[in-house]
């Protein structure tokens, strides 16, 4: 039954599986004794070289289910059959969860929504900065926009184990949600008048970064109650959405 409290626990834990793969990724979580494993994968159809033996003794040191598949199986758990290199890894982000359960834990936060934000690297960059400034959780849609993959972790450089994130399958309306709880919504323009160190921030922010050419969409935009300006000088118009967020997570 999905509203029992056995598929509701169960649920729960798999909203915070994330499955990487390829063999460096792999090796590199399982080193790392701060991050909770669920199961690792191997295809039947690996040869036998060290890195791989490597891989199955950190995984019996630390208890961790070995579990082996046909190439077919595997590639379906790591859906990128072309560089899964027979093996994934499921790893439990502890600080992974939904709007609901971090409006109910929260009375105060200042969040970083990503609205499209397509490249990897800024999502990883983007994770490093908020994770070590002022940003009590980054809002990431798992739908257009860039997701958790070994690219991300690289360029977080481990702090994604760390930051705490909420997926939504609609930006639009968890916002709309987060609105109704009495959080302010800012982006950033140009155009606007308000520099973004004078505003007077709300006990709950929430600051919308958008895609790197096109910017925050229309509907999103429209939710908003305010934009503010980073200023430039020598005519600069805009800055890389990382280095937004680093400036933002930072105030």
């Amino acid at each position: 039954m999905k509203d029992s409290p056995e598929y509701l626990a169960k649920k729960a834990f798999f909203d915070k599986v994330l499955t990487i793969y390829g063999r460096n990724a792999v090796l590199e979580a399982l080193e790392d004794e701060a991050v909770t494993i669920h199961k690792l994968h191997l295809s039947k159809s690996n040869k036998d070289v060290p890195v791989l033996e490597q891989m199955k003794n950190i995984a019996k040191k630390r208890e961790i289910e070995v579990a082996y598949h046909d190439k077919q199986s595997l590639s379906r758990i790591s859906k990128n059959a072309k560089q899964d290199q027979g093996v994934a890894l499921d790893i439990v982000l502890e600080h992974f969860g939904n709007a609901e359960d971090f409006i109910l834990k929260n009375i105060n936060y200042r969040i970083v929504a990503l609205d499209g934000v397509t490249n990897p690297q800024n999502l990883g960059m983007i994770i490093r900065s908020c994770a070590a400034g002022n940003v009590d959780a980054i809002l990431l849609p798992t739908k257009g926009a860039a997701q958790i993959s070994p690219l991300v972790i690289k360029a977080s450089a481990g702090t994604l184990f760390k930051m705490p994130i909420i997926k939504t399958t609609d930006l639009k309306k968890t916002l709309e949600s987060f609105k109704k709880e009495g959080a302010d919504l800012y982006t950033l323009s140009s155009h606007a008048s308000q520099s973004y160190k004078k505003q007077a921030y709300s006990d709950k922010t929430i600051f919308i970064l958008g895609n790197e050419s096109e910017g925050v969409s229309k509907p999103v935009e429209a939710l908003c109650d305010e934009n503010i300006a980073i200023p430039m000088q020598r005519g600069v118009e805009s800055l890389n959405v990382a280095v937004t967020a680093s400036l933002l997570a930072f105030l």
